[in-house]
């Protein structure tokens, strides 16, 4: 066993490597607790599918234009992040329904669920690494 002497004595002659450590930490506990306690779950690619497809999930995708036209999940809904808010009266309609929320990468539709949520939607969904793990899932895109 090692005496708590030698702990203390590594992080002082090691204090960059600790404090990427503790940086590290911090944001795996955000990622994994953070949408927990906004109220939305992060889904992977095979979840969302089987929410499609079982329950009649809607897709919303608020990447930029000129991303959603490179590829994006067949039969989403389409709104910019920027434009959310003031279009989510056209998201009404599917207030019933689990609304899956994807991005690039999973950052921005995080935002998005949490207006979702505050908004009064109950199945709220994080598409987990967004469109990028969705193609690397080797799941069809659409471009039309």
């Amino acid at each position: 066993m090692v005496p708590i002497e030698q702990y203390i004595e590594f992080a002082q002659n090691h204090m960059l490597l600790v404090g990427a450590l503790v940086v590290t930490l911090a944001m795996l506990t955000h990622n994994l607790l953070g949408s927990r306690l906004r109220g939305f779950k992060s889904v992977s690619p095979a979840e969302a599918t089987q929410l499609i497809n079982r329950e009649d999930a809607v897709v919303l995708d608020v990447r930029e234009d000129n991303e959603y036209h490179t590829g994006h999940i067949l039969n989403s809904v389409h709104i910019p992040l920027g434009r959310v808010k003031s279009r989510l009266g056209e998201l009404e309609q599917y207030r019933n329904k689990p609304v899956i929320v994807g991005c690039r990468s999973g950052s921005r539709s995080g935002h998005v669920c949490s207006v979702l949520k505050k908004s009064g939607f109950e199945s709220v969904y994080n598409l987990g690494g967004g469109i990028m793990a969705w193609q690397n899932a080797n799941l069809p895109v659409s471009k039309k």
